[in-house]
């Protein structure tokens, strides 16, 4: 078991000039909300959680959008080693490859794993990234990921462009590979209809205020820790 402790403060940014006046419409804005220059500048929001992770989990990150999602898996990321990670957005499609050449591993290897993320069409299998649709080209980013044999697998906005059918089968299958192969999958999305099927061992619920809560499942049941 490791433990991961994050935190990032944001602090919002002034919408006064370089004298430090607020004019025009911005000016119009706090005096409709009663606002003040040192109120703005005072308005910092920290975003910080505390986590217990062993090998093979699920963690997921969710709540609404503009909570601060993101910002949770961006310090998790960092607190990492780079050699350790993969992130689905920094995964570069190849333009020379066709999809099951661009697999790592033998013939076998790279059908089920193009397959654990629903690449299985014979047409889509022999096609080039860059002719995919979006959804396909996400789906081809995490069967890189899955392929690239690291430690951790960061994803945000997980299936979040997938239609819901398609996502809760993807979300099946990683849960099921996690726990095969050891890989923790560090996910974050809005979408709660994926619990059922990615069975978070790990669930951070984030709010667009108060405490960032965190919830562990033991044995088919849920701890919270606040």
């Amino acid at each position: 078991m490791s433990i991961y402790s994050v935190s990032k403060t944001l602090c919002f940014p002034s919408p006064a000039d370089k004298h430090g006046q607020i004019m025009g419409k911005a000016a119009q804005v706090c005096r409709m909300f009663g606002l003040t220059a040192d109120r703005l500048t005072k308005r910092n929001i920290t975003h910080s959680c505390k986590l217990e992770i062993n090998e093979g989990n699920i963690v997921y990150i969710t709540g609404p959008s503009g909570a601060g999602k993101s910002v949770l898996l961006k310090e998790l990321e960092r607190s990492l080693p780079g050699s350790d990670r993969v992130n689905l957005d920094q995964i570069e499609l190849p333009t020379d490859k066709i999809l099951i050449d661009c697999i790592e591993g033998d013939f076998l290897t790279s059908l089920k794993t193009l397959s654990l993320t629903g690449l299985n069409d014979v047409f889509c299998i022999l096609n080039r990234p860059a002719n995919l649709s979006d959804g396909q080209k996400y789906r081809f980013r995490l069967a890189m990921a899955l392929a690239a044999e690291k430690k951790f697998i960061f994803a945000d906005e997980f299936c979040s462009n997938l239609d819901r059918i398609t996502a809760a089968v993807i979300s099946f299958n990683v849960q099921k590979f996690a726990k095969k192969t050891g890989i923790v999958f560090i996910l974050a999305s809005s979408h709660e209809d994926l619990l059922l099927d990615l069975q978070p061992d790990v669930l951070v619920v984030k709010e667009l205020s108060g405490e960032t809560q965190v919830i562990y499942k033991v044995e088919r049941h849920y701890r919270g820790d606040g």
